[in-house]
């Protein structure tokens, strides 16, 4: 199945340009971390309403989001127990640049 996914893709990606592939990834990116935080949260045993300073209607629609300033998670992480850290990191292997932690709360 991955496999079928994974060749599904590639066809996909050859036939858009590389603009709107970027932008496909972005989208999906996106997606994906709505459900790490409501995964996030079922681990740490939190259900939506016991998160501090957020009722159970804000975190639903924080994990609905797809977009979200980092000041908002940062205070729905800290709800959870958990922490923030933000790296940025080289795209490619051939800078010189390496990764390094902008922001750790």
């Amino acid at each position: 199945m991955a496999k079928k996914l994974k060749n599904a893709m590639k066809a996909m990606e050859a036939v858009m340009s590389p603009e709107s592939v970027e932008r496909a990834r972005i989208r999906a990116d996106r997606e994906v971390l709505a459900l790490r935080l409501a995964q996030l949260r079922e681990k740490c045993g939190v259900r939506q309403g016991e998160i501090e300073n957020f009722s159970q209607t804000s975190v639903s629609r924080i994990e609905k989001r797809r977009d979200m300033k980092i000041s908002t998670l940062q205070e729905y992480l800290s709800g959870l127990g958990m922490g923030l850290e933000i790296r940025a990191y080289p795209k490619t292997r051939q800078s010189k640049v390496k990764e390094e932690v902008l922001l750790r709360v």
